[in-house]
This record gives C-alpha cells, structure tokens and sequence, in this order.
C-alpha cells in the first residue's frame, strides 16, 4: 500500500475537516491519534492541515480553495503523503491526490498498514489481509466506474465467462479469497476453543483478559503481572496478537491473564470483525481489566470507544475491573494526588495506580487474585492411597487446609473453585 522510500521517513502532513458538531478538543484528540499511527509507521509528520466545513466536499474532501492551498504546501513542505483524518471514498482520495501531487492515505489505510506490518501469527495474518481485502472491494467497483465501458471483456477468456470485465474478475477473487481465509479462520477457532477446553479441563484455571484503548499500557501490565517478556513499545497496536500467561506469583485458584489489541477511536467496523478472535479473549473471561490511561486528557472518551466496542461484540455481561494506569505521569505531587482522589470518587471501586510502581503491581495483583476466591468453596476429599497419582493435581489446583490419613487413603480440606472441586471429587469416584 506504501511506496518505498528508502531509509529516509516519509514526510507526512495531517488533513482533517472540522464539522460543525466536532469540538476543538475532540478534534485535537483525533489529530494527536493519527500522529500516533504515523509514528507508529515511521512518518514524521511535519504539520496539519485542517478546515472547517459542514461536510465533506464530495470531490476531494477538502473544498476547492483549500485543495488548492494544501497544494502550495506539499510544495513547500516537500511532502511525500497526505494522511486524512476520516474514511474517504475513492473518488475522492484520487481527487485529492491528483490535486495535491503526493500520496494520500485515509485513516482507515493507515490502520490497516499497522495492522499489516504488526501481524506476526497466522491467524493475524489472515485477519488482516481480509480486513485489507474488504477495503479493496469497494474500492476497486467504483474504480471500475470511472473506468467505464473500456473495462468490459469481449470474450470468456483467461477465466472469466463471457462479458465478465476484469475488475469483475478481481472482485469474484476477492470474494473468493475472503471465503477461503475465513474457513481457515473459523478452523483455527474451533481448534482454540478445544485447546482452552482442554486447558481449563486439565488445569481449572480462571481467565482474566486486559482489555483498553491502544497504548493505555496493557503490555506493561502483562509482564508486570505474569513476569513474561511481551513487547512493550510506545506505539499504537505494538502488538496483534493475543499473549496468554499465567499470574504471577502462582495463586490458588491459577490464574491466566490474557493482553488483547487495543482499541482506537473510530475503528472501522471491518476491522472490529476481522479481529474479533483477538477480543474473543474477553468474552471467554471470567473476569475483564479494562485499561485506562489516565494521563491523557481524553481518557473519558478512551473508556467510552472501549465499552462500546465490548458491548459490540457481546461481552456486557463480563464482570469488569477499571484500572487507571500512568497515573504518575504529568503534573506536580499534589495535582496527581488530587487527580487520583477525582477517579476514586467519580469510579467507585477503580484501582488508580502506575504499572512502573511495584507497590501498585502486587495490589492489582491482589485484587485480582481476591475476585476469584470470592467464589472458591471448602470441600472435603478422600485420596484412596490407590489413587496417590491425583495427589499433585489437588495441591496445584486447590489450596489445601487441613490433611489427615488413616489404613485406606488420605483425607484432604481443600479450597477451590466449584468446578474444580466437582472434577476432582469425580476423578476420585472413579479411581
């Protein structure tokens, strides 16, 4: 999608229309994003280019005059690409190019770029490219219009029936190739599910999975909490795909915490399906850590895009705990005490604390390790001494309380989660 421009970085310059019902602060929030997913690609953005208008022109998104401006200043500026802070139709983006002499990338491209260059798992990979192939589509009909008649074939040659153009012919590929990822996708799926089946079968482990707007600081929370080395880098989407690890220190009852791709304001729909594997994360959770930076000024509207896109795709009846991360970031001691008072007050029950603190660490740790023991049970078992095999799966799974033995086996009090107990207490029927 990106000529190559050597080593040199690209020089990118911002494009927004301002309507009437987008204020100054929300627009500076969408601007200040998209210079997050241009340093992300490795642009340095030299400055943006804004207007206010009631709507988009339908040419070239900008109006005439100000086309004719942002002309001048590619010039000057020795611009290679203009980024748009909005989805743009292709008509458009080729207007605007033509007229700008550079590049032009809508909000939704760029996206997909990151997404792109970050996929490292095969089942990223086929997410993205049918993300990247449903953007094509559409675009390539109305390219096809402005084509017209040339585009249309005289004969079925070279695959195609008769009267079938070769746009037509690229888009039934699209369709096709769309089909084929999504089977592989819904294969891979199915072959997760067994193998978190499996896992919870072998192990009953509780599920908690980070969710958040991208770069609130889940990955440093992941290895804060789980002592793993996951990739940790102040970018937007640093990271595709999904990291399962074990809490750590090992509590009772065993806890995995799963990080999941971030969030981002106006994320398109498309992508929101594509990646839905990725959230799937959540939905199969006991229990949601929704991330918020609470250093940034927008953190209201962070917690909003993220809660609306858990509620897109069904995960509103997940518990949740709200944790405000980067708290120690801006502002004199005294600013941030008052500021971690204000989210206390206006978020009852939140965790206000900085992953670089480990003090804040072991009480997230903590909190979480208490929410699943809320629902532990006591229960006692009897280990035949036939059946001394089981013996390291009681102590790995449950806390043990009390022990005593006599001539026929072993008797435990142990506390657990229920279905723990019932599987174990099952096992032991049959041993």
């Amino acid at each position: 999608m990106i000529r190559d421009a050597g080593h040199k970085p690209k020089r990118a310059l911002i494009a927004a229309v301002q309507r009437p019902n987008v204020s100054d602060v929300e627009l500076e929030a969408s601007l200040t994003e998209l210079r997050q997913l241009a340093k992300t690609l490795g642009f340095e953005v030299i400055g943006t280019f804004t207007q206010k208008r009631a709507g988009f022109d339908s040419a070239g998104y900008l109006g005439a005059g100000k086309r004719q401006e942002l002309q001048a200043q590619v010039l000057q500026e020795r611009v290679d690409l203009v980024l748009v802070d909005h989805d743009i139709s292709p008509s458009q983006a080729h207007n605007l190019e033509k007229e700008a002499g550079c590049e032009v990338m809508d909000r939704t491209m760029v996206i997909l770029e990151i997404f792109h260059r970050h996929a490292r798992s095969r089942a990223a990979r086929a997410q993205v490219e049918i993300a990247r192939l449903g953007y094509m589509a559409p675009r390539m009909r109305e390219a096809a219009k402005l084509a017209g008649p040339k585009d249309r074939a005289r004969s079925g040659t070279g695959g195609r029936s008769g009267g079938e153009s070769h746009g037509e012919l690229d888009r039934r590929k699209i369709r096709d190739r769309i089909a084929e990822l999504q089977k592989e996708l819904d294969a891979m799926g199915l072959g997760r599910k067994t193998q978190r089946a499996r896992r919870q079968e072998r192990q009953g482990l509780a599920r908690v999975a980070l969710v958040g707007y991208t770069n609130a600081g889940k990955s440093t929370l992941m290895r804060a909490l789980t002592g793993s080395e996951v990739l940790v880098a102040d970018k937007l989407f640093a990271t595709l795909d999904t990291t399962v690890r074990a809490l750590h220190p090992e509590s009772v009852p065993r806890v995995l915490v799963s990080d999941t791709v971030g969030f981002i304001k106006n994320l398109p729909h498309g992508l929101v399906a594509s990646f839905k594997s990725t959230l799937d994360e959540a939905l199969e959770a006991s229990l949601v850590v929704h991330v918020v930076d609470a250093s940034d000024p927008g953190f209201e509207r962070q917690l909003a895009v993220t809660e609306e896109v858990l509620d897109e795709i069904g995960a509103q009846a997940v518990p949740r705990l709200l944790v405000f991360n980067k708290i120690d970031r801006g502002g004199d001691e005294a600013a941030l005490r008052e500021r971690e008072a204000a989210l206390r007050a206006r978020y009852p029950g939140c965790i206000v604390m900085s992953a670089r603190r480990e003090d804040d660490i072991a009480k997230l740790h903590e909190a979480i390790v208490a929410y699943f023991r809320q629902r532990l049970v006591e229960a006692d078992l009897f280990l035949p001494w036939s059946a001394q095999k089981l013996r390291g799966e009681i102590f790995a799974n449950c806390e043990v309380l009390e022990e005593r033995a006599d001539g026929e086996g072993a008797f435990l009090r142990v506390r657990g989660e229920p279905e723990t107990v019932a599987r174990l207490r099952e096992k032991f029927s049959e041993a």
